[in-house]
């Protein structure tokens, strides 16, 4: 490969601990395996390949339910009331930072998973630095919260090719929103996907606990609030039927709707932009919930996942990079060398650190982007 992926980029931005790092509060003991021949996952929607799910069920004799959310604060409202029935969670690990000390995960039985010697040791250390001895989490994948656009249709609603460096202005900045306000301006629906692009934007810490940071960011955003036609959270899709020309969206969601777009015959060319200033940096990890009832199973499928084949073909599909060493001599040339999904370490380098917020400041926070929403 022609980019170091992993070993020395991703250490300029992986992730950003939230205050002192502490031990989970919970030490009981998991609840013992039912024996049953079911595996309950409550994944991202549009995040996993075909086929891979009937071809564990197949390969194992095990039923799979799989349910979908689609922000990680339903996800957190899930767990946080407790008996979810789930066996695996697809949390983001800056949000899940306090699930994990509020001892909401149990740790792995790592001997039930050899296949986590595939996992890149740099990629495994700097995820250490939120999961300590990487106890509690197996990478899914990762990527970067962005700005997209329909470049044809940009262009024609800016008059110019000619679009600024930094592309958070693309929807930040009233001087180009009203300009793109008639081909559609589209924003993801979640509080800690927009508020730490827009504290970035305003030069606030991008995970302020600062409530004057936060209302600060509110009226940035209300500025342009007028000329966002969608809060989605169906983004490849909106993107893809032509809802919108500029979105705020995750990197792999975009490359996928441009390939839907392409396999419906469209010309318009969907792209994630690199910020001169950075996108969000993320990533999702699979964890087993500390109530998981099919924990044997949980493992079984956390180890076939790690598989160099299947985690490839998450790459390939997805658009979404891997974690996983082993898997990367069979990602696609395409994907492996297209830099909105494998980066060059001068762009891993300008992204903005993952991170989360204190539960403190949550009320500030959704307060501000209800507002923002509502445009109050």
């Amino acid at each position: 490969m022609k980019k170091s992926l992993l070993a020395v980029a991703l250490s300029a931005v992986f992730l950003v601990a939230c205050g002192k790092k502490e031990e989970p509060a919970s030490t009981a003991a998991a609840p013992a395996d039912t024996g049953t021949k079911v595996l309950n996952i409550y994944n991202w929607d549009d995040y996993i390949p075909e086929g891979m799910i009937a071809a564990f069920e197949q390969e194992f004799g095990i039923k799979v339910n799989y349910d979908t959310f689609e922000n990680n604060e339903t996800l957190h409202a899930k767990l946080i009331a407790g008996n979810s029935g789930y066996d695996i969670v697809v949390p983001t690990v800056g949000f899940s930072k306090k699930q994990l000390e509020a001892g909401l995960f149990q740790p792995l039985d790592k001997s039930k998973i050899p296949n986590l010697a595939n996992l890149d040791p740099t990629f495994m250390k700097k995820l250490a630095s939120i999961d300590e001895g990487n106890r509690h989490y197996v990478p899914w994948a990762w990527g970067f919260t962005t700005v997209g656009i329909n470049r044809q249709k940009v262009e024609a609603a800016l008059g110019t090719s000619d679009l600024p460096a930094n592309s958070w202005e693309l929807v930040f900045n009233p001087e180009y929103t009203r300009k793109l306000r008639s081909c559609g301006i589209l924003f993801l629906d979640s509080p800690t996907e927009i508020m730490p692009a827009a504290l970035h934007y305003i030069g606030k810490d991008p995970y302020s606990n600062n409530p004057d940071d936060i209302r600060a960011a509110g009226e940035m955003l209300a500025q342009v609030r007028p000329d966002i036609r969608l809060f989605s959270s169906n983004m490849i899709d909106d993107i893809a039927g032509g809802l919108g020309c500029a979105f705020v969206g995750w990197s792999g969601d975009i490359n996928i709707a441009a390939d839907r777009v392409k396999e419906q015959g469209g010309r318009d060319e969907i792209v994630p932009l690199l910020p001169s200033t950075g996108g969000v940096f993320f990533v999702d990890v699979m964890a087993i919930p500390a109530d998981a009832r099919n924990v044997e199973n949980a493992h079984l499928f956390i180890n076939f996942f790690l598989r160099p084949e299947n985690a490839a073909a998450m790459a390939n599909e997805m658009n979404y990079p891997t974690g996983n060493k082993a898997a990367l001599p069979l990602i696609n040339d395409e994907i492996k060398n297209n830099e909105t999904i494998f980066l060059s370490e001068e762009n891993m380098a300008r992204l903005i650190p993952s991170g989360g917020y204190a539960n403190e400041i949550s009320g500030v926070l959704n307060e501000v982007y209800n507002a923002f929403k509502r445009g109050r």
